[in-house]
């Protein structure tokens, strides 16, 4: 089943969203929160803490230890679970209501690599 294709927009709304390809480094759990996971994330140039919902979507979070994934870099930090998650993590699935997989570049590029 395909979800209908959300509303037009203009190709310039694409170029306010900074996507990289960023390594992750830590994957912990978060002490008040049985979904959220904590994630320290490697952009080359600069690292951020990105809180997210996968706990319980895998055997174990730690899987994705090590690996490239898309993170959206320019959100607005947002304080969850007593954390803060400074972007986002691109994830495939999960509006689908299939269990997520990483959106993740077809071979290793450099941390800090910019989608688009």
């Amino acid at each position: 089943m395909s979800a209908e294709v959300k509303e037009i927009i203009d190709f310039s709304d694409l170029g306010k969203i900074d996507i990289r390809v960023g390594t992750i480094e830590e994957v912990e759990s978060v002490k008040d929160s049985k979904k959220l996971v904590k994630l320290i994330v490697d952009f080359g140039s600069f690292k951020r803490q990105i809180l997210v919902g996968m706990q319980g979507e895998r055997d174990d979070p730690k899987e994705i230890l090590g690996k490239q994934a898309l993170f959206v870099v320019n959100l607005a930090p947002k304080k969850m679970a007593g954390e803060m998650s400074e972007g986002m993590l691109f994830d495939i699935g999960y509006e689908d209501g299939i269990t997520p997989v990483l959106a993740q570049p077809e071979k290793p590029v450099p941390a800090g690599t910019r989608a688009g």
